[in-house]
């Protein structure tokens, strides 16, 4: 009973977090499962499991909004998924060290650079929608889909900054389609081929997505509520934060 709050807790503030920001559940959720005892791959495919509760849950509370553009939701699920799914497949049989060590100072980069772009994602200036600057735009979303398919933590914060930069969005209108397209569907695409090659911890999974879903739904409501600023700054505190982690973990790897 007591592991099972503690799950509920951890679930609750990771995935609140990662829906005012736009990503960096993992950066939380997946370190507690390993030292609760569970192998590497299997506090994997449970993390992606119960991931996809924080894109339904935001998803409740973003659709209110309705501020989403259903062609631009199926151009980020057509460049993204099959590398969400390539992602998958590959992660478990190639070393981290040198990726999570690398991933986790472009991390913390992009919290640096929001920081020193002080404008950036505070209005919403829609650009590179020409046919050149949707292939390029494209052609990094699959790259950012098989980070996000082989590992745990950032990634739906590079689709925010790419958004915000690339394509003018800004910061509350990014994080929505982070929330609710990769949290669907780029994070059940993982779950599903990482599950189909290692079992999750099933007893575990219950908490993990009730906290999931109402922290996921608070922090949308929060982000919301706050603002452009308010959403940027929380961004840059996590990417830091989260790059930071993920340096950590690639050093600590023998």
């Amino acid at each position: 009973m007591i592991e099972q709050l503690g799950l509920l807790l951890i679930s609750l503030l990771a995935n609140g977090l990662s829906a005012m920001a736009g990503g960096g559940a993992g950066l939380l959720q997946l370190p507690v499962l390993l030292f609760l005892g569970l192998s590497f791959s299997t506090a994997l495919a449970t993390h992606k499991i119960a991931s996809v509760a924080l894109g339904l849950g935001a998803t409740l509370r973003h659709l209110k909004e309705s501020t989403l553009e259903r062609r631009f939701c199926g151009y980020i699920l057509a460049t993204g998924l099959p590398g969400v799914v390539l992602g998958g497949i590959v992660i478990l049989q190639i070393p981290e060290k040198i990726t999570l060590i690398s991933l986790g100072i472009l991390t913390a980069g992009l919290g640096i650079y929001s920081i020193f772009k002080a404008s950036l994602g505070l209005e919403h200036t829609p650009k590179h929608r020409d046919l050149a600057g949707m292939t390029i735009g494209g052609a990094v979303l699959f790259f950012i889909g098989v980070l996000n398919g082989s590992l745990t933590s950032g990634t739906g914060l590079f689709v925010t900054l790419w958004l915000v930069r690339w394509f003018g969005l800004d910061y509350k209108r990014a994080v929505a389609y982070v929330l609710v397209l990769v949290g669907m569907f780029w994070n059940g695409s993982g779950a599903i081929t990482v599950a189909l090659q290692t079992p999750p911890q099933w007893s575990w999974l219950p908490a993990l997505i009730l906290g999931a879903l109402i922290g996921a739904y608070a922090g949308a409501h929060v982000a919301l509520a706050k603002g452009n600023r308010a959403i940027k700054r929380i961004f840059e505190a996590l990417t830091i934060l989260v790059g930071i982690k993920l340096i950590l973990d690639g050093i600590a790897i023998i």
